[in-house]
């Protein structure tokens, strides 16, 4: 009680100004290209897990235990970047699209809905078909992102084990 009039004493003396920001701190500076990064790496650790087999050469038990700590490391990471994906993605619809962008791409809603269920499952699973969606959406939104900034932009071979493409700014 005595904190609060407190305060609405100090606001009445001080001046105040409202201020006014697409985000808590007006960076202005966007880019999905950690989510397409954290796309491929989803990517390249299912791969990786689907992958792993058991070698006949070493001890049945002593081959098990590497391979679980494999897959957990794996699995530990690919989680990590499919929240990632979810984070990035995040922080373009809330902090840079705005109303007129979704007038001029109606499909913007539906397609981050999609990007965060994929990050999910992809999560959830090891599936390379919902990884590579994920990918596929991710790469969607990117392609929108730089046509807001009236930019073009292209799709072109990755340097990484993925071995799919990424949309950079031309």
């Amino acid at each position: 009680m005595i904190r609060q009039k407190l305060l609405t004493v100090i606001f009445k003396i001080l001046p105040t100004n409202v201020a006014y920001a697409h985000c808590d701190i007006p960076c202005g500076i966007y880019d999905p290209h950690l989510a397409q990064m954290a796309a491929h790496t989803v990517i390249r650790m299912t791969s990786l897990i689907n992958d792993l087999k058991a070698s006949s050469s070493e001890p049945l038990f002593d081959e098990r235990k590497k391979i679980i700590s494999q897959i957990s490391r794996l699995t530990k990471v690919k989680d990590e970047h499919a929240e990632l994906v979810k984070h990035e993605v995040r922080i373009l619809w809330g902090d840079y699209f705005k109303e007129e962008h979704l007038k001029q791409y109606p499909e913007l809603n539906d397609l981050v809905f999609r990007t965060m269920k994929l990050a999910s499952k992809a999560r959830q699973e090891v599936n390379i078909e919902a990884a590579n969606e994920l990918l596929d959406t991710v790469q969607e939104i990117a392609q929108i992102f730089w046509k807001t900034k009236n930019i073009k932009s292209a799709k072109i071979k990755s340097p990484y084990p993925s071995g799919a493409t990424i949309v950079v700014p031309k």
